[in-house]
């Protein structure tokens, strides 16, 4: 039951990081290309009832992640079994934080938490030292975390190993690729002044 649990509440966030990550790439058509894809966007993630599942999915995957690490941590057999489990911890710890920001600056503080309130701290020095790796670590988690998923499902039904570690390393590749143009995208967005740090 946990296991389905993570699963479906993974396969939820997803969903939600696919459509994020999409909008972050648009910054490779320059500022304004991505805030109107961010507005239609959000006609359906800031919906209540979708906004109320996102919040819960995550959830449900920080508190079912847990359960999981602490019946699996005797085995972890290979380099990718611990890639798998730590890119799930610093996407535990990245949602926790990144969600409390969000909401907090929306909620809380009345800002508008979009483009700029992400790339406020990429573009202010000392807070880069902390957004830099924060963010791009990120991205990088989730797409291993993603190839390591791909890699025991494929693993299932292949009898060669060669190639589907092949496919598990271009995943994180392709990660570590989207990662690299999304934090020079946004290290080059002029920040307005109520969002400067």
């Amino acid at each position: 039951m946990t296991k389905k649990l993570h699963y479906f509440s993974g396969l939820t966030i997803a969903l939600f990081v696919g459509v994020h990550l999409t909008n972050h790439l648009m910054l490779l058509g320059g500022t304004e290309a991505h805030l109107s894809f961010m507005e239609i966007a959000r006609t359906v993630y800031r919906n209540r009832f979708v906004e109320l599942l996102l919040l819960l999915a995550v959830f449900l995957q920080i508190l079912s992640g847990i359960q999981l690490l602490r019946s699996k941590r005797k085995d972890l057999n290979t380099i990718y079994d611990k890639l798998h489990l730590y890119s799930g911890l610093y996407l535990s710890f990245f949602l926790l934080i990144h969600v409390g920001a969000v909401l907090s600056g929306r909620l809380y503080a009345g800002i508008d938490t979009n483009l700029y309130f992400g790339a406020a701290g990429l573009n202010t020095f000392p807070h880069l030292l902390f957004f830099v790796p924060y963010y791009s670590l990120s991205v990088i988690a989730f797409f291993t975390h993603v190839a390591c998923i791909h890699r025991v499902k494929m693993m299932r039904f292949s009898n060669q190993p060669v190639a589907v570690n092949f496919q598990t390393k271009v995943i994180m590749w392709i990660g570590g690729i989207i990662a690299l143009v999304i934090l020079i995208g946004m290290m080059q967005v002029e920040i307005p002044s109520e969002y400067q740090l």
